[in-house]
């Protein structure tokens, strides 16, 4: 070989072996994002498919510089992956209490692909701090297969297109959960007591003139110069939703074997003043003001009003919800003519306290 063509030779192997040495980087002349920390996702509802949840990221160790977009990615990866099954995103917008910026009514969220949200503001922001920064999102439909391991996949750009100028990017987990069926019972309860009232007292605008008792009603000797009025206070406690009533009736009127007193001309629906003194007659009254039928008030409307007993029940308290210690005051007034035949008169009053679930 001549010198002159080995000569060439060796020069282009040099040259060869001179560009295999020339280090590159295909990173080289680009920005990398940084990496966020301490990063959690909390789901204001975690069951499957519940629509409008909303979604809290957290994060630290942000890039405290110019932000124009922050893009989350709901994955069932950490990175790329595809969006969890059924998850809505369209409906999404940006809450308020973010504070990821400093201020979140000047950013507006969309999603024009499902499981991608772009969160941007185009004269950007810098976070007021590095450190627990949030981002709220609300209108999500949560995705419908639970205990399955999610990622909400965070970025931040100094662009609105949401591509270039990196600056964070982070990720958080979530599961969705099935909510546990929590079942209890409540009993029914009630209680209901029937007290007696002192002489002197009050019912319903009505003065009493004997002293009763839980359990009796001992209206002494009766003249045709004074009628006989006693009183009984009912309490009721129930948890029924519907409230309660009480009702009044009696076995038989007032006798002495041979003759019965004389029953009050008022009914329940229609109750009447009772008469003066020197009339035959028994009835009761209520000072309850709001019974559950008929007019409410119409044995308290314009002065006391009584009624007639019949052996039916007769509505005498009502409530129409649960309570505690309700009390109702019920009166007895018996009178007698110059004419009703002497002797001991007795009778028995009943009263129930029915309660409305």
């Amino acid at each position: 070989m001549k010198r002159s063509a080995l000569l060439k030779k060796l020069l282009a192997t040099t040259t060869l072996t001179l560009v295999s040495l020339l280090p590159f980087s295909p990173l080289m002349g680009y920005a990398s994002a940084a990496t966020l920390t301490s990063g959690s996702t909390s789901i204001s509802d975690s069951r499957p498919g519940t629509a409008s949840t909303s979604y809290t990221m957290t994060f630290s160790n942000v890039t405290t510089s110019s932000t124009k977009c922050i893009m989350v990615v709901f994955s069932n990866a950490a990175t790329g992956g595809s969006v969890p099954t059924n998850m809505v995103t369209s409906g999404v917008a940006l809450s308020g209490t973010s504070n990821y910026m400093p201020t979140p009514a000047s950013w507006s969220a969309a999603s024009s692909t499902p499981g991608t949200v772009k969160v941007t503001f185009t004269t950007g922001e810098t976070p007021a701090s590095a450190t627990a920064r949030t981002l709220v999102l609300t209108g999500i439909t949560n995705g419908t297969v639970a205990d399955t391991v999610y990622y909400a996949q965070l970025s931040t750009y100094n662009n609105t297109d949401c591509a270039t100028s990196p600056l964070d990017s982070g990720n958080a987990t979530f599961i969705y959960t099935n909510g546990q069926a929590v079942s209890m019972t409540v009993d029914p309860s009630l209680a209901f007591t029937v007290a007696g009232v002192a002489s002197g007292q009050t019912v319903n605008a009505a003065t009493t003139t004997v002293t009763t008792t839980g359990t009796t009603i001992p209206l002494g000797t009766v003249t045709s110069s004074t009628n006989a009025i006693g009183a009984s206070d009912l309490t009721v406690t129930t948890n029924a939703g519907a409230g309660y009533t009480v009702y009044a009736r009696y076995v038989a009127g007032l006798s002495n074997g041979s003759h019965t007193i004389t029953d009050w001309t008022g009914t329940n629906a229609a109750p009447t003043t009772f008469s003066a003194a020197g009339t035959e007659s028994f009835g009761y009254t209520t000072n309850d003001a709001t019974l559950g039928t008929g007019t409410a008030n119409r044995f308290t409307s314009s002065g006391p009003k009584w009624a007639k007993f019949t052996t039916s029940n007769l509505e005498v308290a009502y409530n129409a919800a649960g309570i505690t210690s309700d009390v109702t005051r019920i009166g007895y007034q018996v009178g007698i003519a110059g004419t009703t035949p002497a002797g001991t008169y007795t009778g028995t009053v009943i009263l129930t306290a029915t309660p409305s679930y």
